[in-house]
């Protein structure tokens, strides 16, 4: 049986990927406030929309469409070796 086909593998997966949905969802709730706040409020909601609230959103959505791929990258370094022949 492969290690992607492990019950508690797919469990896992599935548990990081809800986690995942719900910070994406959560952090993009101040950027709408952000939006559509009075003008003269946007000054007090820039600095933290600008350096927490889109980054986290910007990697949380990067991960859940391309995390896939970082896993296994990660799991050939980690086996050891790269994919480059020395010759």
């Amino acid at each position: 049986m492969a290690a992607s086909a492990n019950p508690a593998n797919i469990v896992n997966r599935g548990i990081t990927r809800w986690i995942f949905r719900w910070i994406h969802l959560v952090f993009s709730i101040p950027i709408l406030g952000y939006i559509y706040s009075p003008f003269d409020k946007i000054p007090q909601y820039a600095r933290p929309t600008r350096y927490v609230f889109v980054p986290v959103m910007i990697l949380s959505g990067l991960w859940m469409w391309k995390g896939h791929v970082v896993r296994r990258l990660l799991s050939k370094r980690s086996a050891g070796g790269t994919a480059y022949s020395s010759g």
